[in-house]
Parts: C-alpha cells; sequence; structure tokens
C-alpha cells in the first residue's frame, strides 16, 4: 500500500473509528450499568433477609446493655455470619467499639452507596483512552502546518474554481499554482507532465477527481524520491567518544535558536552538553548563544569577536574529550555572499574537529527557514556546494503557508530534513517524520475513501 492509499484510508478512518469507540463507550456504560443493578438487587433482596437476625441482635443489645463482653461476643458473631460486611464492621470498631448496631447498618447501606458509584467512576476512566485517537506527534504536525494546508487548499481551491475540463490552459495554471506553493520548478513540470495522461485515462471531470490525482502524485513523487532517505540524527558510534554536530546556515534563519532548544532535549535526557560559539563575526552571535547556554543550562566555549572560529572549535572539542561530554554542538557564521571564504572556513574548522575525532563530525546540518520558501531551497544548493551537509532543519515551519517547500527539498536536492521548528516552546523542535508531515500537510484536501 502507497502513502497516498494510506493517507486516504486515515482520512476515510477518522469518522468511522469515532462512531465505532461511541458504540464501544455505549456498550461499556451499558455494561457498567448491569452490575449496578444487580448489585442493588442483591443488596435489596438480602436486605429482608438479614433483618430478623438484626432485630434480635437489637433487641439483645438493648436488654444487655450492661454486659459488654457479650456484646462483643455478639459482634464477633455477627462478623463471621455476615462477612460481606466485615470491612464495614471493622472500621465501626476502630472508630468506636461501643456503637450500636443501627450505626452499623447505617454504615452497610453508605457503602452500597458507595460501590453503586464505583462503576460509575470506572466507567468515566475507561472512556478517557478511547476517545484518543491520535497521537501527541500528529497533533504537532496537524497544528504546525495548519497556515501551509489552508495555503495550499486555497491555491488549489482556486484553480479549480474555474476547472471548466483538462486542457493545455489548465496544465499551464497547474504549473504555476504548484511553483507558488513552492514545491519547486522541477516538482512542478513533473507532475504537470505526468498528470496529462493520468487525467485523460481516469477520466477525471469532477473538480474532487482532479485535486484527487494532483495530491496523489505529489505524494508519489514525494514518497519514490524519499525511498533509502534517512532522517535520523547519528552519534559518535564509540561511547567515550563526545558526539560532534556541526550547523551551518545564513544568518536569521533560526540556527543559534535551534542549538539552544537541541541542548535542552539532551541535557533534559541526561546528557552533558557543550556548545561552541563558532560564528564569531556576527555581532551579537556569542552572547546569544552564551545565554541559550545560561537558559539550558549547559556550558559554552567562547572567544572574543573576530578570534578565528576554528581556535574555538579547537578548545570546545578538546574540552569535550577531556571532561567526558556527551554532546558537541558547534555554531557556525553564516557569509553566504563570500563563498570562497566560506568554504575555506568550514573545511577548516572540520579538519580540526578531524584530526581530534576522527568520525567527527557526525552531522553537518543546514538550518533553513521555511517562511522563505524558494530562497530557502536556492541557499540549500549554494550551501551543498559549500560543504558536505547530512542533512537539513527548517524552522519555522509553523508561522508559514510555504511548508511545500519540504517537497522540494527531497525531490530536487535528495537531502534528507531531520528536525523540524513546529513552534516557539522550547520541545517544538521536533525530529521530522515524512508520513505526519504528508497528513499534515494535506489532511482535509484528499477525498475520503468509499469502500
Amino acid at each position: 500500500m502507497g502513502l497516498f492509499d494510506r493517507l486516504r484510508r486515515a482520512f476515510s478512518g477518522e469518522p468511522e473509528e469515532e462512531s465505532k469507540k461511541e458504540d464501544e463507550i455505549v456498550s461499556t456504560s451499558e455494561e457498567n450499568q448491569e452490575p449496578e443493578e444487580t448489585a442493588t438487587n442483591e443488596a435489596t433482596t438480602a436486605t429482608p433477609e438479614d433483618d430478623q437476625p438484626k432485630v434480635a441482635e437489637t433487641t439483645t443489645a438493648e436488654a444487655k446493655e450492661a454486659e459488654p463482653v457479650a456484646k462483643e461476643a455478639e459482634d464477633a458473631k455477627e462478623v463471621v455470619q455476615t462477612p460481606e460486611k466485615v470491612e464495614v464492621i471493622e472500621e465501626i470498631e476502630t472508630t468506636s467499639e461501643n456503637n450500636e448496631v443501627k450505626i452499623a447498618k447505617k454504615a452497610d447501606e453508605e457503602s452500597l452507596e458507595q460501590q453503586s458509584d464505583e462503576p460509575k467512576e470506572t466507567k468515566a476512566e475507561t472512556k478517557e483512552p478511547e476517545i484518543q485517537t491520535t497521537s501527541s506527534e500528529t497533533v504537532r504536525y496537524d497544528k504546525g502546518l495548519a497556515k501551509s494546508r489552508k495555503g495550499f487548499g486555497a491555491k488549489l481551491n482556486a484553480l479549480l474554481a474555474n476547472f471548466r475540463r483538462v486542457d493545455e490552459d489548465f496544465f499551464e495554471e497547474l504549473e504555476e499554482t504548484l511553483i507558488e506553493a513552492d514545491v519547486g520548478f522541477e516538482t512542478a513540470m513533473k507532475i504537470s507532465d505526468e498528470l496529462q495522461a493520468e487525467v485523460k485515462l481516469r477520466n477525471a471531470k469532477s473538480r474532487s477527481d482532479v485535486s484527487d490525482a494532483i495530491i496523489e502524485r505529489l505524494v508519489d513523487i514525494y514518497e519514490s524520491e524519499g525511498v533509502d532517505e534517512d532522517n535520523s540524527l547519528h552519534f559518535a558510534k564509540d561511547p567515550t567518544e563526545p558526539t560532534v554536530f556541526l550547523f551551518v546556515g545564513v544568518n536569521g534563519v533560526g540556527k543559534t535558536t535551534t542549538i539552544g532548544k537541541l541542548a535542552h532535549r539532551y541535557q533534559q535526557a541526561g546528557k552533558k552538553v557543550l556548545l561552541a560559539a563558532g560564528d564569531t563575526f556576527r555581532a551579537g552571535a556569542i552572547e546569544q548563544l552564551a545565554e541559550w547556554g545560561r537558559r539550558v543550562g549547559v556550558d559554552v566555549v567562547t572567544k572574543p569577536e573576530k578570534s578565528d572560529p576554528a581556535a574555538v572549535v579547537y578548545d570546545a572539542v578538546v574540552k569535550a574529550k577531556k571532561e567526558n561530554y556527551d554532546i558537541l554542538l558547534v555554531d557556525t557564521a553564516g557569509r553566504l555572499q563570500n563563498k570562497v571564504n566560506l568554504m575555506n572556513e568550514l573545511d577548516k574548522i572540520k579538519r580540526v574537529i578531524t584530526r581530534e575525532l576522527p568520525d567527527a563530525p557526525q552531522e553537518v546540518l543546514l538550518a533553513l527557514d521555511a517562511t522563505t520558501g524558494q530562497n530557502a531551497l536556492t541557499q540549500a544548493k549554494q550551501f551543498k556546494e559549500v560543504t558536505d551537509v547530512t542533512g537539513i532543519v527548517l524552522t519555522k515551519l509553523d508561522g508559514t503557508a510555504r511548508g511545500g517547500i519540504v517537497l522540494a527539498i527531497r525531490n530536487e536536492l535528495h537531502l534528507p530534513v531531520k528536525l523540524v521548528g513546529l513552534g516557539e516552546k522550547m520541545d517544538d523542535l521536533r525530529d521530522f517524520s515524512p508520513e505526519e508531515f504528508v497528513y499534515g500537510l494535506f489532511k482535509g484536501l484528499v477525498t475520503p475513501k468509499k469502500d
């Protein structure tokens, strides 16, 4: 089953699952009510049977008030004869040894009322997991991609609003729509070419048929281009050596913030984390990273502004090795306007790291601002020429309608997205899940499958 089929099944399955769960809750409620009635009936039936011995016991108690020893024996006898009330009687005895049997009877009635209420509490508790049908990660992606989903849906609806027939004009407008949705020029052209034959083959006439065909082709291309793609972060194989992540990207894309949030994640996981302020050229960059270090409670290696970034990284690597740090996160300058100098600087930093730790850096992560759309794609192409990028960190995805850029990154750059920013909170930096992304982007835009 392809990704699009799983997507459609998920959308079509939601209302069915909810109705099923409602039925389950109703049936569970009915089942829970039956024991209540039975318990009540049993209690009602048992009361007449117990009346005679209780009257006798009460009469005996009134006739022999001066004989506490005999009463204690009688109480003990009652405990033996009525094991169902042992707990209540014991509670009464601990409260006051001289309580009369009438009080015990009243306590029994209160106990029965409490027991009749207990199934209701259990019933409320069992509802909670049944109602919860989506994972927390799905909810995060759903919220984080709300603007992108709305923007993509609006563009698709605008295209289909004037839909009359599938012809050359339609496919030209489709190409423009997809490019505006930031899926990339190459992807837009490829989809347009493939759909021309497919839509005719399907004999698609309605808007929903054409819309589903477009989205299915987008998903299929996204899935096929992602075969063998590794979206996970890699760590040092030798547990005695620190893992090194090198972050690259232009200024203002959220690179330093990403480092701070990732440091928080690993620090909360019990790892010993060290930061290296390798961006010594941008004004305020060192102070910004140092502030993040104070906020999350991790150490930061710094040098004065205009210092050699490689020297900062060297000090950080030596410190990480000597003091047994688990994770080293390295910030770098983003002077993309001078490719030659940037390339030389990054090469020097990598040589310093590799000389001390031959298997490091384990990741070279390129931070891209999702709000910049096609500009982010251009930056990725340029950085890919400058250094060996192992993965993408896509920031500010929740604040843009240009989530389609993820499709372009995979289809045109073949670089795995490894981390995404789905909000401003510390834990809103998430590991990238391709399926959750597709679900969040196209939710509500696909016609549910009818069996």
